[in-house]
């Protein structure tokens, strides 16, 4: 079985309009989203093999905000992630090398959502996975989704995953004020 975990940026600033949208970092509150979810991935024991990021500067920071993670793992980051599709994103996926058991995969919406949505397929959505009625409405800033994936990488297709947990910054006590 291998592990997928997929992480959309936490909140990002639109305090400065003159930024490109792939330059604008996280504001406050998503600072603080990220390091809450930090403590999600290290109490879950989230380990992941490889990382892939977007390569745009909320994303970078939203993973920064989970460091060290354990184990050192090879870190890529991507142009191609950025704003990218969830057709691209699956693409992306079945590149992974097969040594690798867990991935993190740091992006943005609506792709995120969408290839979230289409791993668990209709199937998986009628289950009863921590969050699986969250992750059919939305997808929110900070949110991370949790797979066990049976096929390799290389034949990961729609339906492929099944859900094993969804939480957001917002079901954490210490972003509830």
């Amino acid at each position: 079985m291998r592990q997928l975990l997929l992480l959309r940026h936490a909140k990002s600033s639109w305090d400065d309009p003159s930024l490109p949208d792939h330059a604008r970092p996280l504001n406050a509150r998503g600072k603080r989203a990220a390091m809450a979810m930090a403590g999600v991935f290290h109490s879950l024991g989230l380990a992941p093999d490889v990382v892939l990021v977007s390569s745009a500067r909320r994303t970078l920071q939203t993973l920064e905000a989970l460091g060290p993670l354990p184990d050192s793992p090879m870190v890529e980051p991507l142009d191609d992630l950025y704003l990218a599709p969830w057709q691209s994103l699956l693409s992306t996926l079945r590149q992974v090398p097969e040594t690798a058991r867990s991935l993190l995969l740091v992006a943005h919406n609506p792709g995120l959502h969408d290839l979230a949505l289409a791993l668990a397929g209709p199937a998986g959505m009628a289950g009863n996975a921590p969050g699986t009625q969250r992750l059919a409405e939305n997808y929110p800033t900070g949110a991370l989704a949790e797979f066990t994936l049976a096929a390799p990488w290389r034949a990961l297709e729609a339906g492929g995953g099944r859900l094993v947990r969804f939480v957001a910054p917002n079901d954490l006590p210490e972003m509830a004020a």
